[in-house]
């Protein structure tokens, strides 16, 4: 990574007005916040600029935005209740994502207010103007501020109009929240002690793809669950069992040689815990060479957790990003549990890197003895992978200027 030039302590923000951008985005089901911890690790640079009297303006993304009906389901407006909650002060909250009337609320705001605008990406629907670049929204929300801090780390991999394109407008900067990650990422990972042991789940197979050519040369074991697992298994020959996602022969090919190269790093599960096409109301436990092509693989099975063990126990350094099985149901959840288990109990440096393994961190009770936590999943990877975030070259003014993007 390039230096970082700018620290939100090395700027002048006394009185100032500042756009924050901060990541947001949180579980959120019937308008209850699941998981705040990504709301709260904002509070360090939120309750900075406060005391320096400032006003904040703070954006955020929640979801995908495909739709309008994704807009009622992706509201910000159960955050800015929570903040309103944590900071014991009334958080406003803006429908709009911008609008002369907003512009005109923000001039009117006193020293320490803060409104939160509705989520950034609804501006995604039906142009993608904050997921490509669009450099009058940009410039429309550089103007209601006089600084840019971007304190979002679980979003400095990509490269959108709330995250980089601001920057190009207003004099930049990083917050606390990224200022930590990145200090915790260089301690901890890039530098880490060996044996290293990355444990990989979740559902985003292409996403993770380059991220796991690059971390294969760097780490000693990669464990592999999820839907990600079952890709692997896939292109190996394995009955992965029914699914929705039909993955291209070019995809299985580069995984089936990924395996083969790298038989002594990766592993795959031996056994599932598995429910049915035609019932979800059961679930079964098979042996990966017996997986039907009806059956759902929900979970890894105890014959997988005891080969993970010897990975973990003999590591210095674990690394977890995602989960090894749909744990948020309790039938589910004993993979997820156990590998969580495992790490926090072990004696090595514990590292988790952001999305649902910090969500099950919480929710098994075990984020009290990691390391550290993340609040970063792909840019955490990222970061690990190349030693630097895209959207950093933007807040240091060393990227070249984007495309500009007719409307």
């Amino acid at each position: 990574m390039g230096k970082v030039n700018t620290k939100i302590q090395d700027m002048d923000v006394k009185g100032k007005i500042v756009v924050l951008r901060c990541d947001f985005n949180v579980p959120i089901e019937n308008g209850k916040i699941l998981d705040d911890s990504k709301i709260k690790a904002s509070l360090e640079t939120i309750e900075y600029l406060q005391d320096k009297d400032c006003k904040i303006v703070l954006l955020s993304h929640l979801g995908n935005i495909k739709s309008e009906e994704d807009k009622l389901k992706n509201s910000l407006q159960p955050v800015a209740i929570r903040l309103s909650e944590l900071l014991d002060m009334t958080v406003g909250f803006s429908k709009q994502t911008r609008s002369i009337p907003l512009w005109e609320k923000v001039r009117a705001m006193q020293s320490g207010d803060i409104i939160l605008l509705e989520n950034t990406r609804f501006e995604d629907f039906p142009k993608k103007l904050e997921s490509k670049i669009d450099t009058q929204l940009a410039m429309y929300w550089a103007s209601l501020g006089d600084i840019f801090i971007n304190d979002a780390f679980g979003s400095l991999h990509r490269v959108h109009t709330s995250t980089a394109g601001i920057a190009k407008h207003i004099p930049s900067g990083i917050g606390f929240l990224v200022q930590k990650e990145l200090e915790n990422l260089d301690n901890h990972v890039l530098n880490a002690a060996k044996p290293f042991t990355v444990i990989m789940g979740g559902s985003k197979v292409e996403d993770k793809l380059l991220l796991i050519e690059r971390l294969l040369p760097k780490c000693d074991n990669l464990l592999l669950g999820g839907r990600l697992a079952n890709a692997f298994l896939d292109a190996l020959g394995f009955e992965s069992g029914f699914s929705n996602i039909s993955y291209d022969r070019d995809l299985l090919e580069k995984l089936k040689v990924l395996m083969l190269d790298n038989k002594e790093k990766i592993m795959l599960p031996l056994d599932a815990v598995v429910s049915s096409s035609y019932d979800s109301s059961v679930a079964m436990y098979r042996l990966i060479d017996k997986i039907d092509p009806n059956d759902l693989i929900y979970d890894i099975g105890a014959r997988t957790i005891e080969k993970y063990k010897t990975a973990i126990t003999e590591s210095a350094t674990v690394f977890m990003n995602g989960t090894v099985g749909l744990y948020e149901d309790r039938r589910f959840a004993n993979g997820t549990k156990e590998i969580l288990n495992l790490v926090a109990n072990s004696e090595a440096t514990t590292i988790i890197g952001g999305g649902d393994a910090v969500s099950a961190s919480y929710r098994f009770g075990f984020a009290d003895k990691m390391t550290y936590i993340s609040s970063g999943g792909g840019a955490s990877l990222e970061y690990i992978a190349k030693r630097k975030l895209p959207v950093l070259d933007y807040i240091d003014g060393e990227e070249e200027p984007y495309e500009i993007l007719e409307i």
